[in-house]
């Protein structure tokens, strides 16, 4: 999508959530009880190494953020408040912090801000999706992030080939039709030449198995230099890759040079960069002369809010966002929200990850899309029994 589509989606779509008056809010909710927690959920089958990375296992956790009020709402979410700083919440306005005229969620939390927007959705009956804007698409385009260095593994090591077909299938199963492919095997696993030339034969394998029909993507991790990153897509120029992601540390002059080698070899490739930001700030050089298209600041590192001003920047230059999620469950129905919300989004990362404690109804994979629940909240729960018997408890504070 070009700019001028963007701007014609955002003149036939909602951009902000009215002001709320005094007589539209809940005026009797208070928070009692704040609860810090840890999940670990279990993948599907071990996730090896990426370019600088060992195994990566096949278990995630992440952090949440449990918040009780008098009337009996739940918040929840992902949250890596300390203690003292959940405890500040005690008392509150569950609303106190909520502009939605600007869609911004102030107060203790820092980024994690996702349990206060569950809250207010729940006691506004709104979907957080659309006190974020609602301007997104519905479903949303989704990649399997899972495509890891499976050859390295000393299981598969005989029949890489084999293994990942399937990967493949296996992503197939779960409703994936767009996979991203780990690459940069030279960095630190081989010698340069036969890590490159590795890379080069698993994209091979892959398309090969999955067909023309699926969407692939390449994630070096900045294990590539921009020479061998041209030398890489001038081999691949058959295999229809449809985005480049960390393929050396970004620049804007090295990320422009390498967009018009894509663009000379007659490849639409988008460049994909931005995950290893801890600010989001120095990415706005890169955008007014298209250095990089699509953004991938990290969705648990900026949170909502975050997320939010870099789509928002992208969108002025007509790029999109694709937030980088890895090691979580949470952070796929955290993109989701934000892919409702805004007219950027490009594709959600999943990392196959389950556990028993939460229910997340409404939200489906299917034909490499994703469905949204429209409900109030972001339309996660808990299962109270899973929670008691495998939730790790950080804190609990109460009024």
């Amino acid at each position: 999508m070009h700019r001028r589509e963007f701007l014609g989606a955002a003149a036939a779509a909602p951009w902000a959530v009215k002001h709320l008056q005094a007589e539209d809010r809940p005026t009797d909710a208070r928070i009692t009880r704040v609860v810090g927690f840890t999940v670990t959920s279990q993948r599907s089958k071990v996730a090896g190494k990426n370019a600088r990375l060992d195994v990566h296992g096949d278990q995630a956790t992440d952090r949440w953020l449990r918040i009780y009020t008098n009337t009996g709402v739940e918040g929840l979410g992902d949250c890596r408040a300390d203690e003292k700083a959940a405890a500040q919440l005690l008392g509150k306005d569950p609303l106190e912090s909520f502009d939605a005229e600007t869609r911004r969620m102030t107060g203790p939390l820092g980024v994690g801000t996702m349990p206060l927007w569950d809250l207010a959705g729940k006691l506004l009956e709104k979907p957080v999706y659309e006190l974020l804007g609602g301007r997104g698409e519905s479903p949303v385009p989704v990649y399997d992030g899972s495509i890891y260095f499976a050859d390295l593994l000393p299981q598969y090591a005989d029949k890489w080939q084999d293994r990942f077909r399937e990967e493949i299938d296996m992503g197939l199963e779960r409703g994936h039709r767009a996979f991203k492919i780990k690459i940069g095997r030279g960095h630190r696993w081989l010698p340069r030449a036969d890590g490159n030339y590795r890379d080069w034969q698993v994209i091979r394998v892959i398309r090969e198995h999955g067909g023309k029909d699926i969407l692939l993507g390449v994630d070096a991790n900045n294990g590539y230099d921009l020479l061998g990153a041209k030398q890489l897509f001038s081999r691949i120029t058959r295999e229809d890759v449809a985005f480049a992601e960390e393929m050396f540390p970004e620049t804007v002059e090295d990320c422009l040079e390498f967009k018009q080698h894509l663009r000379d070899k007659g490849l639409e490739t988008l460049v994909a960069d931005g995950e290893t930001q801890s600010k989001l700030k120095p990415l706005r050089p890169f955008m007014k002369p298209g250095a990089i298209e699509v953004y991938q600041a990290d969705m648990r590192r900026f949170g909502f809010e975050g997320i939010l001003q870099e789509a928002a920047w992208a969108e002025e230059f007509g790029h999109r966002v694709a937030p980088h999620n890895w090691g979580s469950w949470n952070g796929f129905f955290m993109q989701l929200q934000i892919a409702r919300a805004i007219p950027n989004f490009y594709r959600a990362e999943h990392d196959p990850l389950s556990n028993d404690v939460f229910t997340s109804e409404g939200y489906e994979i299917k034909e490499g899309y994703a469905s949204v629940p429209d409900v109030p909240g972001c339309g996660l729960g808990i299962r109270e029994e899973a929670f008691a018997r495998d939730a790790k408890i950080l804190y609990d504070v109460r009024a």
